[in-house]
């Protein structure tokens, strides 16, 4: 400090704490006095991890979709009290599910605006009334999704919205009301912090014009402890809970489906039986571009069940890259026979695929029928109970799940070649010849 004063020690070491990577840097704060975790605290953007900050820009909605304990609700209150402290005259909107959800978290939690408060600034918080107070005259008020008509009225220069997924019924009102209110100031703002659900009002807030979206996972959040990242991404990594609330993804159903997350989150396993016999199904591309290499691994097991064991696509490969990703799967699960459609090449595919490894055994089957029409019967194996999945398998599920009785396809990609391969694994497998009206062998 200039002339002649004392460097502050509390300012010192909270200096170095933050030059820290973060895993030192929470052994630190366990050896830190009451006043310096406070100081730390209050220091927050320096701190803080690359999807808490606001984006640049003259945006009206920002949008924090991400995983649990990505950050949302301290990003969310850190943003309102900065605008309040910096601007006396704020009216702020608190907005969640219920008002038994905005007190306890966004106003009373641990990473809520009471516990962010800085050093000398009391807040006055009306719990009746609904109303939390700063210092300087800004204020925020309480309103819950249950009650939409509460925003008839009033007006507002911000506004925060928590858990937009859990909005219920009266959501897509409340959101309405709430946008209504929105006429304070020269830039009206709101941000909206949640873990995603395919709802209505989920969708109509991503497709606004001009929302500006920041995604994350919970593995994002460098402050959270490694242990329970690690302990997460064990039990439910690649699962569907896992992808929605860890990832924060928006996984959506297709109406008519022929497979659903819930059956397939019903059919998983962590253990296999002794295989009997083991498949590797194959639905060659046309070309080295769009379309991916489907190749899967079932197994038949000891117990008369079929078990997925591995999902080895390949996009974008050349016919050599492609043939040498099938004969290493078939080799790593001792495979018995390759599946593979003849349709797109002809011969070519065997010849093909012999080239990657001479003594592959190879079956071409042609299709008769669609790719839906030829799921259906495997889809009934799904729902008797007799097909399971040996781990998760991402972007195979979200392709099975696309698959709709009608015959169309709603999943990811221009085609559904993992969900293919899988088809013709399993009908090889525990179908046999009562699905020859679908398949020609060649």
């Amino acid at each position: 400090m200039s002339g002649g004063g004392k460097v502050d020690p509390t300012h010192e070491i909270i200096d170095r704490l933050l030059a820290l990577p973060p895993r030192e840097r929470r052994s630190a704060l366990l050896a830190m006095t009451p006043a310096q975790r406070r100081e730390f605290r209050d220091r927050w953007a320096a701190w803080a991890h690359d999807g808490q900050y606001a984006p640049p820009g003259d945006w009206r909605v920002w949008l924090i979709r991400a995983g649990r304990g990505f950050g949302k609700t301290r990003a969310g209150a850190e943003w309102v009290g900065a605008l309040a402290r910096a601007t006396p005259e704020a009216r702020i909107a608190l907005v969640g599910a219920t008002p038994d959800d905005v007190r306890k978290v966004m106003v009373e939690g641990p990473s809520g605006l009471i516990a962010l408060a800085h050093e000398g600034e009391p807040l006055e918080w009306q719990v009746t009334a609904g109303v939390l107070r700063w210092p300087n005259g800004a204020s925020a008020t309480v309103y819950a999704a249950t009650v939409p008509e509460k925003l008839r009225g009033p007006e507002h220069h911000l506004a925060w919205c928590d858990e937009l997924g859990k909005w219920g019924r009266g959501g897509e009102a409340t959101w309405d009301n709430l946008m209504l209110t929105m006429r304070l100031g020269e830039r009206p703002r709101v941000l909206v912090t949640t873990t995603p659900r395919p709802t209505r009002l989920m969708r109509r807030v991503m497709a606004l014009p001009g929302v500006v979206e920041t995604r994350g996972a919970t593995a994002d959040n460098p402050h959270l402890p490694e242990s329970f990242v690690a302990a997460m991404a064990e039990s439910y990594g690649g699962t569907m809970l896992g992808r929605q609330e860890l990832e924060g993804e928006l996984i959506d159903e297709v109406a008519g489906a022929l497979w659903t997350r819930g059956l397939i989150e019903a059919r998983r396993v962590a253990l296999v039986p002794d295989a009997v016999r083991v498949v590797v199904g194959v639905d060659p591309p046309a070309g080295t571009e769009g379309d991916a290499c489907g190749i899967v691994a079932v197994a038949l097991g000891a117990d008369g069940r079929g078990y997925v064991l591995e999902d080895a696509s390949v996009s974008g490969a050349t016919p050599e890259r492609w043939a040498r990703a099938v004969a290493a799967c078939a080799g790593r699960r001792g495979a018995d026979r390759v599946v593979a459609e003849k349709n797109q090449g002809g011969e070519m595919v065997r010849s093909t695929l012999l080239a990657a490894d001479a003594v592959l055994p190879v079956r071409l089957v042609h299709a008769s029928r669609g790719k839906a029409a030829r799921a259906e019967p495997v889809a009934a194996l799904y729902e008797a109970g007799k097909v399971w999945h040996a781990g998760a398998f991402p972007a195979l599920e979200d392709e099975l799940c696309g698959l709709s009785a009608g015959g169309g396809y709603e999943g990811p990609g221009r085609s559904p070649d993992r969900a293919d391969a899988l088809v013709w694994a399993l009908t090889e497998l525990m179908l046999g010849r009562r699905d020859a009206a679908a398949v020609r062998e060649l």
